[in-house]
């Protein structure tokens, strides 16, 4: 009911020019995504496509406060299967993540032992009858587990684990890049609204002849009193300084 595969396995099954022709398509729409979100739903759709005998995916992620959540979904079958592995706690998308192996359910009404109130809920209540689940993970770091469901049992094959596992590979390493690639715009992001929000406050402090501490909190109060972002109002001032004094004059009227 669990399997391990290495990469000798791996290629012994699944190792043909078909095979490398589309990883390699793989590859390039993985590269094409334009952020986290997109790469998830690229890697969702495509195990739908090209591991056998899959009929939905997703993508569970540990969040960084604790926990696991599903950040992608090819539907709200496998939302709903999901969602009943972390209620419950128990599951094998949560054990490929905690026990760092790959899962291969042949018949997942039979794995009552395992999961007892997990098999009850998703096989009976939902029709969900095979799953593989893997982990995510790099040399550094386990992101989470990509999870493949079939409405029936014995759906997978030795190719569904092998061409699961070599997506699950680059699966992984594209989320890492593309989360880091958000992390630094996020933090170039946030410089820029740090540097125009700290040159506004000179101006305010120029304007009013007032201290920083003053001039920031004349900011705020104009920021939530006209229902702009704070960034926005800085750039105005920035651009026209005028708009202190009428800005100002409101502040009296209050």
């Amino acid at each position: 009911m669990r399997a391990i595969f290495d990469l000798v396995t791996i290629f012994r099954v699944a190792g043909s020019q078909d095979l490398a022709d589309t990883f390699a398509s793989v590859a390039r729409a993985l590269e094409a995504a334009s952020d986290p979100t997109e790469t998830r739903h690229v890697v969702t759709r495509t195990a739908v496509e090209i591991v056998p005998g899959c009929d939905h995916a997703s993508i569970s992620l540990i969040a960084r406060r604790g926990g696991v959540t599903t950040v992608a979904a090819t539907d709200e079958v496998v939302r709903r299967v999901d969602a009943i592995q972390y209620r419950l706690g128990e599951g094998p998308a949560l054990d490929a993540i905690a026990d760092h192996a790959v899962y291969a359910i042949d018949d997942l009404a039979q794995a009552s032992r395992l999961w007892p109130r997990f098999v009850e809920k998703a096989a009976k209540e939902i029709g969900v009858a095979s799953m593989l689940c893997f982990r995510l993970y790099t040399a550094d770091d386990t992101a989470g587990a990509l999870n493949l469901y079939a409405r029936r049992p014995h759906a997978f094959t030795g190719e569904s684990r092998a061409v699961g596992a070599i997506l699950a590979a680059h699966a992984a390493v594209a989320l890492l890049a593309a989360g880091q690639h958000e992390n630094v715009e996020n933090l170039e992001t946030a410089l820029a609204s740090s540097r125009e929000i700290g040159t506004a406050v000179g101006v305010v402090m120029m304007r009013r002849n007032v201290a920083r501490d003053e001039a920031f909190g004349f900011l705020v109060d104009a920021s939530q009193r006209l229902n702009h972002k704070l960034r926005d109002l800085a750039e105005v001032i920035i651009e026209a300084p005028d708009v202190i004094d009428r800005l100002g004059a409101r502040v009296r009227q209050r």
